[in-house]
């Protein structure tokens, strides 16, 4: 039989290695662009955080005697230390029992009402003087019941009582500096009673009321700038809290903690964490249901199908060539068009399906005709840098299992030798 395909008589030259596709700059940023943007949705709620925070942190806890910033009170303790007062910090109630002696001022600043009520009773019985700084209702009823709240005060003011710390101060200024951070509002009091006021304002409004509570001298100081850092070198600020806290030869800086907190019951999530978790979390979760809007691949409701789904072969085939397409997988679909074209070449030839591909190769030149080197060549060593390459590789092992086809089942019928009648 005439062969359909002349042989070839040179075996193709060794193609190189084909260089790694590397992904181009277009394409690696579109894949980046989901990840700017979620960074970009961090940064937005760490910032919103910062927002709902108040924009920072105070340095250090307000009026604490060991914190040096504008808002802390070490200036006019390490004052009173060089005058041979002994200044002892706490932050409980047991601290100030274990610090405390039988001559000790009580300095007592609870901005966030950690003490109540009970814990103000005790205290009487433990200082000598108790100094009240900005105090709130439960310290008023328990220590001073005569005295009540009369607002917030914003000018400066002369003593204008007997009181020795107020006239060796002769006025002081309450207002907090525009800098200072901590820092609220300065009260004033009312007093009634056998109660002393000083330094009172227009409208009877007084920045220090000094009492008696079970014979302990009680002061009430409407504001803490008068004993910051930052407030102390004003007028007579730092001699009005000299005198008030250097009476005795003890001083107990005491600024009340989470552990005076009467426990009523099983703390909730909400009084463990800051006012700010709960807008932070509920934002975190508007951001999540926005990326996920965007990010999702089906909208409206899923679709019913009954189970078993038949997918027909070539959805297959075009479905995997496509990924193969996107991802630039050439020698990979390749590899794929080749072990299915030596499977069926193997059987065109009448050999098993696990017979190598040299064995094919070779059974494939002799049916054929063609030059072995170049059916391996085709078979198992070119290699592919393009789409072009890719599909002319295509066409090429078709044609050779057409040719296998042809030569192994003629379209001619062969002479038998028989008479013909």
């Amino acid at each position: 039989m005439t062969g359909t395909f002349a042989p070839h008589t040179d075996r193709p030259a060794e193609p190189d290695v084909a260089p790694a596709v590397s992904p181009t700059v277009r394409r690696t940023a579109r894949r980046a662009v989901p990840w700017i943007v979620l960074a970009a949705i961090a940064v937005l709620v760490a910032l919103s955080g910062l927002l709902l925070n108040g924009g920072g942190a105070v340095v250090g806890d307000p009026l604490s005697s060991t914190n040096p910033g504008p808002a802390g009170g070490r200036a006019i303790a390490q004052v009173l230390g060089q005058h041979g007062v002994t200044v002892r910090t706490a932050g409980t109630l047991d601290e100030v029992r274990s610090a405390a002696g039988d001559d000790t001022t009580v300095l007592v600043f609870d901005p966030q009402g950690n003490l109540d009520r009970q814990g103000y009773e005790q205290l009487s019985s433990i200082a000598s003087t108790i100094v009240l700084v900005e105090p709130d209702f439960a310290a008023l009823q328990a220590l001073a019941p005569g005295v009540h709240a009369a607002g917030a005060t914003d000018s400066t003011a002369t003593a204008g009582c007997d009181l020795p710390a107020a006239r060796r101060a002769g006025s002081i200024d309450p207002r907090p500096t525009a800098d200072t951070d901590g820092a609220s509002s300065p009260g004033s009091f009312r007093a009634t009673g056998d109660a002393t006021a000083c330094f009172e304002s227009s409208g009877g409004r007084a920045a220090l009321v000094s009492t008696t509570h079970e014979g302990r001298n009680v002061h009430l100081l409407g504001s803490a700038s008068v004993l910051m850092n930052d407030g102390v070198e004003r007028l007579g600020n730092a001699a009005l809290g000299l005198g008030l806290l250097g009476d005795h030869r003890t001083l107990v800086w005491y600024l009340p903690g989470l552990l005076d907190r009467p426990v009523t019951g099983a703390p909730d999530l909400a009084s463990l964490t800051p006012g700010w978790v709960t807008p932070v979390v509920i934002l975190l979760t508007l951001v999540f249901l926005a990326a996920a809007i965007w990010r999702g691949r089906r909208f409206g409701p899923l679709v019913v199908e009954h189970l078993p789904v038949v997918v027909r072969a070539g959805e297959t085939r075009e479905g995997r060539a496509r990924l193969y397409q996107r991802s630039s997988a050439r020698l990979r679909a390749a590899d794929a068009l080749r072990i299915g074209a030596i499977g069926r070449l193997a059987g065109l030839v009448g050999l098993p399906r696990v017979a190598t591909t040299e064995e094919v190769a070779d059974a494939v030149a002799a049916i054929t005709g063609r030059d072995r080197p170049g059916i391996l060549f085709l078979l198992l060593e070119q290699h592919p840098r393009s789409d072009r390459e890719l599909i002319a590789l295509s066409d090429g092992l078709a044609e050779l299992e057409r040719a296998t086809a042809d030569a192994a089942s003629p379209h001619t019928p062969r002479t038998t030798g028989r008479m013909e009648q």
